[in-house]
């Protein structure tokens, strides 16, 4: 239930707190007194859309949060975290939302930031408005026929069901899959089996593509290699004009000198080492000549794979991954041709066995609808009737559809005529928001031992009624009040006795300003009173205050 409510520079509200009980709560007021504003603050907390328009006058930011009390947090937690927000804390669900001129408005659900949407799905969870221009679930058929089903019961035999259903679909479409693939010819399959050979002889992995590419870039290196490297072993060597002749005979000359000067040995031993080295050096130039000597059939065997390799990159991609993808996509279309007719006869068989058993259990839940549709039209008509409609009838009817859907073979529709001589119409095709209300509120009388929604909004229930219907509607949202927390705007003095608590909204004007306040009334029984007997015409009429005292005694 809401159990706390704070609002802040809400329309001419400036702020307040409140605290609220269990059961019927009551909310009364002068006409214009502001009585819209509560129900503009559960809305916002409901995730309606807002305009920065409902900001109080004169104030950059309005301000709503409310605490709301879950015994039982189970089904709150497992809604909580499918939305991938965290848990109530201590049973209580803490919501927030601001509305600002000059920022984004924000949303805090259980002190975490978040998005009007998941605010929206939660709100569906927690509240039902019931009243003109509010959002009203029971206007969409899947919503009636969740009802309905929650009504009957079905709740294991619809599990069971869409269990089957999702395989029966998941079947259904592997075979349009099957009967859509393309049919390959000989000539077809000759080449996709070339296609994957051509991929599979090329080896690919990461190592064996670098070594290639080393071997490669060597390869288209080496004749420049070899003719550099033999240049260089040629210049160095001992023919006439090469380094090592001339270096000889520059040997000879120096040990000459040394005959006639020994104190020069030491420049013909560095000449001889010299000698030494360059000779070392032709020899190593000439190796290298000799390696950079590539047979003819390694050549050929390089320059193979790699025009195999650039020729896999321009086909199929720049990378090895991509390359083998789509070697698997190939394999996988040829196993698809296998045996797709004998694929397609086990698929349709096993469809085939599948749809039967739906079909039986489809039209278990369709028979169980129609006994619960029954029971339920025969109980709102009764009470229909106690809330002021003569001559009106209501029916739920059951309509078998053509084929099966996630939710059996059957759709369901609420149907209304409020007066004699008029045509059943479902829910939304009402034109009287009055009659709607009413509507509503039989229907939640009769659901509320299935309908979870903890918190109930009725506005403009009482419209269009008096007297004896009245003290019915007062007395039913009573009764409703007992399994769910049930707040009604209302102007009927019948109703608002009937209520376990009762809120006033008073609105105060100066000549510069306005502002409204809310205030609970059934803490102090005399005030309760004086605003019962001013529902009944006149505050100060004795015969008002002894009316009202006899609505208010139980």
């Amino acid at each position: 239930m809401l159990e706390f409510l704070r609002i802040r520079n809400l329309a001419l509200m400036d702020a307040v707190e409140l605290e609220f009980g269990q059961g019927f709560i009551a909310v009364t007021g002068e006409t214009g007194a502001g009585k819209s504003v509560l129900l503009g603050a559960l809305a916002l907390l409901s995730g309606s859309r807002a305009e920065k328009t409902i900001i109080r006058q004169g104030e950059d930011t309005c301000e709503v949060e409310a605490v709301i009390a879950c015994p039982d947090p189970a089904s709150m937690d497992a809604v909580l975290t499918a939305i991938e927000l965290p848990p109530c804390d201590d049973g209580s669900l803490v919501l927030r939302r601001t509305v600002s001129r000059s920022k984004a408005a924000r949303v805090h659900i259980n002190g975490t930031l978040t998005t009007l949407a998941r605010l929206q799905d939660l709100g569906m969870h927690w509240i039902d408005f019931h009243g003109p221009g509010e959002p009203q679930k029971l206007f969409s058929e899947r919503w009636q026929l969740r009802l309905l089903d929650r009504f009957a019961r079905n709740g294991q035999a619809l599990d069971a069901y869409r269990e089957g259903f999702r395989k029966w679909r998941a079947l259904h479409r592997e075979i349009e899959e099957l009967r859509d693939a393309e049919q390959l010819s000989d000539d077809e399959r000759d080449f996709l089996n070339t296609q994957i050979a051509a991929i599979d002889a090329a080896e690919l992995s990461d190592e064996s593509i670098a070594e290639l590419e080393r071997d490669h870039a060597r390869l288209a290196g080496a004749q420049e290699l070899s003719e550099a490297a033999g240049s260089v072993a040629a210049s160095l060597g001992d023919d006439d004009d090469g380094v090592a002749s001339r270096l000889g005979n520059a040997l000879h000359a120096a040990r000459r000198i040394t005959a006639i000067d020994p104190s020069l040995q030491s420049l013909a031993d560095r000449l001889e080492s010299l000698i030494i080295e360059t000779a070392d050096l032709a020899t190593e130039f000439s190796d290298v000549v000799d390696a950079a000597d590539i047979d003819e059939s390694t050549t050929a065997s390089i320059e193979e794979r790699m025009a195999r390799w650039l020729e896999l990159k321009r086909k199929y991609g720049g990378d090895i991954a991509r390359i083998l993808a789509k070697r698997d996509e190939l394999a996988a279309r040829l196993d698809r041709q296998g045996d797709i007719e004998g694929s397609l006869r086990r698929l349709e068989k096993e469809a085939a066995r599948i749809e039967a058993d739906l079909s039986a259990k489809a039209e278990d839940i369709r028979r169980t609808r129609l006994g619960a549709a029954r029971e339920l039209s025969k109980a709102c008509a009764a009470l229909l009737l106690r809330l002021g409609f003569r001559k009106a009838r209501f029916t739920i009817e059951v309509e078998r559809e053509p084929e099966l859907r996630d939710y059996g073979n059957c759709s369901v529709s609420f149907r209304f005529a409020p007066n004699a001589g008029q045509d059943l119409l479902p829910l939304n095709k009402i034109a009287s928001s009055g009659e709607l209300a009413r509507v509503m509120l039989a229907l939640k009388a009769v659901l509320a031992q299935v309908d979870a929604t903890p918190v109930l909004v009725f506005d403009e229930v009482d419209a269009n009624v008096g007297g004896e219907i009245a003290r019915e509607v007062g007395a039913e949202l009573a009764k409703l009040g007992a399994a769910h927390q049930v707040f009604c705007v209302t102007h009927l003095p019948q109703v608002a006795a009937a209520a376990a608590s009762h809120f006033v909204v008073q609105k105060a004007q100066t000549d510069d300003s306005t502002a409204v306040a809310i205030r609970p009334l059934h803490p102090a029984p005399e005030q309760r009173l004086e605003e019962i007997a001013r529902m009944l015409g006149d505050r100060s009429s004795k015969i008002a205050r002894e009316h009202a005292k006899a609505l208010l005694t139980p």
